[in-house]
């Protein structure tokens, strides 16, 4: 048996941010098929493992936790594997780049897919995203890092925040081609991180085999379509 169990839609998005720490923490894991997701999410929630509203839900088979929301399961994670600081304040601070990277994707896919984007919105948008750009650099360059070299808070070995880097910022502008430019002028550390990150083996294999599965696939669905012609 596997390590975990990872239920989510077969895309890039919140699902690769649990994928690349667990590949990080060398665990293993099985993903259902798409039906087997739908179905628990359409299960009453005193039949589901966690009641939950929607993916991703993770269930760790080793301590029999069952845990839904993206930044709950990289903090269970992260703490679990040891990639998360052991200081309370540095800690707290990872808890609050998944928080901030869990805004960003719902900034970017207008709520969820609550509407649809338009080049004037997209226009209007811009440079908000340039400013998280500039949180994440900002807080790089405060723990030491470079284009060239280091993690995002400082540490000698990648953490969850470097996961979140490359997932985020690495992830979203590797299939976003036209934001790349804009990472780079902004964030040059944040950037650099994510390329580094992006090279590490077990890093490299996950997005070479989300690559081969959805090609440039990220968010899917309308909101993607919407957001690819207005940009």
């Amino acid at each position: 048996m596997a390590d975990y169990t990872l239920y989510y839609w077969p895309l890039p998005f919140r699902g690769a941010f649990i994928k690349s720490l667990l590949a990080l923490a060398d665990s293993s894991w099985d993903q259902p098929a798409p039906d087997e997701v739908k179905a628990l999410m359409q299960d009453d929630p005193d039949s589901q493992p966690v009641p939950h509203m929607a993916p991703p839900v993770l269930v760790d088979h080793e301590t029999d936790v069952a845990l839904s929301q993206m930044p709950a399961i990289l903090g269970y994670l992260a703490r679990k594997h040891g990639l998360c600081p052991a200081d309370p304040a540095q800690a707290a601070l990872t808890d609050k780049l998944v928080a901030d990277a869990n805004d960003v994707l719902y900034e970017i896919t207008l709520h969820n897919g609550a509407q649809m984007w338009t080049p004037e919105m997209w226009s209007n948008y811009r440079p908000r995203l340039a400013r998280w750009m500039s949180i994440f650099e900002q807080i790089g360059q405060r723990h030491g890092l470079t284009p060239e070299r280091g993690y995002l808070l400082g540490s000698d070995a990648p953490g969850l925040a470097d996961v979140v880097v490359l997932n985020l910022w690495g992830v979203m502008t590797q299939k976003l081609l036209s934001l790349r430019p804009m990472l780079d002028e902004t964030a040059p550390a944040i950037a650099g991180l994510a390329d580094r990150m992006a090279e590490r083996p077990e890093q490299a294999a996950l997005l070479q085999k989300a690559q081969a599965d959805h090609g440039d696939e990220w968010c899917g669905g309308q909101i993607e379509k919407s957001l690819r012609a207005a940009m």
